[in-house]
């Protein structure tokens, strides 16, 4: 393989730096004695970066005339440590199922500020939110709104809901995770009626409290067109609304979506110029249509956890292909990140035990699935490997551990939390007698 001298690292997020062992650290903490402490692969959080992110937001978004909430998207990565730790920061909360309720109930969330989302919410769920007295509800469709009613009515509990509209705008990102197109499983649709008939609809029952609209446009959102266009395209249709049946736009969600860097090719915006952008628009629209400003809510995710995140693993056996590639294996893979098999999402990494080096090699970083499609990096520049270095893949914060499954029967990684110089274990790792755990042994007369 050909090596070179000139090899340009990643640009490292948070408290990530190279140590006088030549080693990755992490929220002061090496690597090298975490992967040995927990094993790998091994999630590595830096708790410090988390936090800091979403003070960026908080204050993005303090200029605002009106109270603003920054609903952190569980989605992303959930866990009840992460929940207490988020519970002491000021913001909110979007849970996404009855489990991610439960988990943020345990964690003792506040339960007015957590917001529940969904296109095919059950009848259970629904239950848990009102029994949890949870501070709002995202409608997805007619049928959602019917059991809510149901319920409520039942139960004579009021609950605040918020409607999802499908504004007809796509993001400029990957088709998988563009969610506020036309043709989309989310929201009431726009351009057939669907959104006018749901706010109309939602108005007139006893125990709803529609407090305003939320649309969610796509992921890894790298411009601020996409949220200009669609504020103006719902607070348009708001003022209409308001004209028809009185409608009152209390609350504008404008959803997540705000890119952050994976590879030193990706280019997000600071935080404040996607602040900016959104404030000014739905002021700008509030004068020209004489409307009350409403609140503005945002529902960062992967923006708060995503550069947080590290995933270390242990190499494992490699191949050389004669002038067409080295393969090289880790004890990971699609069972702890999806997403490049997915959607062909890009990472980047280094060897965690020897950062450093005065010559690179090209090779191709393989996991351990017994799928030809488990690639977590394609012509990665390493120095040279060898069995049993750590390769610390980067910006896997985001839908790593929340997307990750037991296929081969692979055990899910532990989740480390480090912050100055301290580490604490989150998740413990799967262990083998944990696949017993829903099991049952066939009965020998079966």
């Amino acid at each position: 393989m050909d090596q070179f001298k000139n090899k340009q690292l990643p640009e490292f997020s948070g408290n990530t730096t190279i140590n006088d062992k030549n080693h990755l650290e992490i929220g002061g903490v090496d690597s090298v004695y975490l992967a040995e402490k927990y094993s790998t692969p091994l999630y590595v959080y830096d708790t410090a970066l988390i936090k800091e992110r979403l003070n960026e937001f908080k204050e993005a978004f303090s200029s605002y005339e009106k109270e603003t909430q920054v609903a952190y998207a569980s989605k992303a990565f959930s866990s009840l440590a992460l929940y207490q730790m988020l519970a002491k920061e000021s913001v909110s909360l979007d849970v996404v199922s009855g489990g991610e309720l439960f988990l943020a109930v345990k964690a003792g969330f506040p339960s007015e500020k957590i917001h529940f989302h969904g296109n095919n919410k059950s009848h259970q769920e629904l239950v848990e939110a009102l029994n949890a007295d949870i501070g709002c509800i995202v409608v997805d469709n007619f049928t959602e709104l019917d059991m809510i009613n149901q319920l409520t009515t039942l139960h004579q509990k009021r609950i605040n809901v918020l409607i999802r509209i499908t504004p007809g705008i796509e993001a400029h990102t990957h088709e998988y995770i563009t969610t506020g197109q036309e043709d989309s499983k989310f929201g009431f649709d726009l351009a057939s009626g669907q959104a006018k008939e749901a706010v109309k609809e939602a108005q007139s029952l006893k125990y709803i409290d529609v407090i305003g609209l939320h649309a969610h446009i796509g992921s890894q959102i790298f411009e601020t067109t996409g949220y200009e266009a669609v504020i103006e395209r719902l607070m348009q249709h708001s003022k209409e609304w308001q004209d028809l049946f009185n409608f009152d736009l209390k609350v504008l969600n404008v959803g997540g979506g705000f890119g952050i860097r994976y590879t030193n090719e990706d280019a997000p915006l600071p935080i404040k110029d996607y602040a900016i952008s959104i404030m000014r628009s739905v002021k700008q629209y509030s004068k020209e249509l004489g409307l009350e400003l409403p609140e503005i809510w945002v529902e960062p995710g992967r923006s708060i956890v995503g550069e947080a995140g590290t995933t270390l693993y242990t190499v494992g056996t490699q191949k050389t292909i004669p002038e067409v590639r080295k393969y090289v294996s880790v004890d990971g893979g699609m069972a702890d990140n999806i997403r490049p098999a997915l959607y062909d999402a890009k990472y980047t990494g280094v060897l965690a035990n020897k950062v450093y080096a005065q010559y690179y090699t090209k090779v191709s970083i393989a996991g351990k699935a017994c799928e030809s499609g488990d690639m977590l990096i394609w012509d990665l520049s390493l120095p040279e490997v060898e069995q049993g270095d750590y390769l610390a893949v980067l910006s896997t914060g985001a839908y790593g551990y929340s997307m990750a499954s037991n296929y081969n029967r692979l055990p899910r990684p532990a989740v480390v939390f480090v912050e100055d110089g301290k580490d604490f274990l989150a998740i413990r790792r799967e262990r083998y007698e944990d696949f017993l755990n829903l099991e049952q042994s066939v009965d020998s007369k079966y």
